[in-house]
């Protein structure tokens, strides 16, 4: 044992240093040098098998290759891509079957695994492991991707004036210190043991145990969080509507933030601007939402000023990267049991940057289908904007 432990410690210290036919020839010459048995305690002590170390004993005796060299010219099995040259032109027709092959490719329409593809290889004469078809695909340029949401649809043509407008309005607001706030409903939740997207640290073996399928029936109850994020003190106000996603219960949102908070945080202003989207339960065309609206002007003697982005273009809400990534972010892995553990996880996330957010379960009844006769709207004092007023507008109080 005493001289396994030596020979060990010796083939540690030159293993870093040694090429494949050095480590080779070392472990030879080593194993010549002990005699009987050396070729097994050489293998136990440096990790090379005793085939190998055979093979080098042989070495031993031949001449030396020339500088630089490992192996004899022509040693090492040849590329397959240079035995099969048609290989790697056969496999990217299979992966871009549209314009480099077949279309109608059975490939075309599955999923293109490396197994699968190595499979279909195989069977056209061009025998391959999955392996060797990841390795080829790499060499190929290719990698694996998902999808980038980047194609927003038909843009309006006054897309990048609206937001030069609404961010010199933001603008204004934060200097005059205005209270500015982005606002919108995050996506619907389902309320019990159903599974959540994302992961989380637990001890191993102990996830949570959730519904196999996701197919609830209308009796399930939903979670509808409206958020109203507020720009210049980077704080977040949830409201978790229990009925309907309605203009009625987004306003009832934003009169919720300013009863707790708004009022306190500025005592003395006479406007409020609001950043939304331009669908939705907060939309330019909802009429409900602009006579809503009146009744919260009436209601604080403030004038609301509203700003909506233009269509398909709700991602450069603030509320949306600045308010639900970090729910969504906070509750992952973590199935919304009942509307109290959607409040809890939602009130206790933060940020590095110091972001708050408060939240709060409304358990009120709004309706579907409520209708705003023409003698309703009329009784709205809307301003709008000489810059597309349908977006862009105020209400003032009575």
């Amino acid at each position: 044992m005493e001289q396994l432990a030596v020979l060990r410690e010796k083939m540690d210290r030159l293993w870093p240093h040694l090429n494949e036919r050095a480590r080779r020839l070392l472990a030879a010459s080593e194993a010549r040098a002990l005699g009987r048995g050396g070729i097994t305690l050489v293998s136990r002590a440096c990790g090379l098998s005793r085939v190998t170390i055979t093979k080098g004993l042989r070495e031993l005796d031949e001449p030396p290759l020339p500088a630089g060299r490992v192996r004899h010219a022509g040693g090492g099995r040849p590329l397959i891509e240079v035995v099969d040259l048609d290989l790697p032109e056969s496999l990217e027709a299979m992966v871009e079957p549209v314009s480099r092959g077949d279309p109608e490719s059975p490939l075309r329409w599955t999923s293109k695994s490396t197994r699968t593809l190595a499979a279909e290889l195989t069977a056209s004469g061009h025998p391959v492991s999955h392996e060797t078809v990841a390795q080829l695909l790499r060499v190929l340029g290719y990698s694996l991707q998902s999808t980038r949401k980047t194609r927003e649809g038909k843009q309006h043509p006054d897309r990048d004036a609206q937001f030069r407008f609404i961010n010199n309005e933001v603008r204004k607001a934060l200097a005059a210190k205005r209270p500015v706030i982005s606002v919108d409903t995050k996506k619907k939740e389902l309320v019990g043991d159903y599974t959540n997207a994302g992961q989380q640290w637990r001890p191993t073996k102990t996830p949570h145990r959730v519904k196999v399928h996701d197919f609830p029936t209308p009796e399930v109850p939903r979670a509808y969080p409206y958020g109203i994020y507020d720009l210049a003190r980077n704080s977040g106000f949830v409201n978790i509507g229990t009925d309907h996603d309605t203009a009625a219960f987004a306003v009832a949102s934003i009169r919720g933030w300013w009863r707790a908070e708004g009022r306190h945080l500025y005592p003395r202003v006479r406007s409020l601007l609001i950043t939304a989207d331009g669908g939705g339960s907060n939309g330019y065309r909802q009429r409900l939402w602009k006579l809503k609206l009146q009744d919260l002007a009436d209601g604080t003697g403030l004038i609301i000023r509203v700003c909506h982005f233009p269509p398909g273009t709700s991602k450069w809400n603030k509320v949306e990267h600045r308010l639900f990534s970090f729910i969504a972010s906070n509750w992952r892995g973590e199935p919304l049991r009942d509307y109290e553990t959607i409040v809890r996880l939602i009130a206790t996330t933060t940020t590095a940057k110091g972001l708050e957010v408060s939240c709060r379960l409304d358990r009120r009844r709004y309706p579907v289908g409520t209708k705003v006769t023409d003698e309703e709207l009329a009784r709205v004092r809307l301003y709008p904007n000489p810059f597309h007023g349908e977006w862009n507008y105020a209400i003032r109080p009575h």
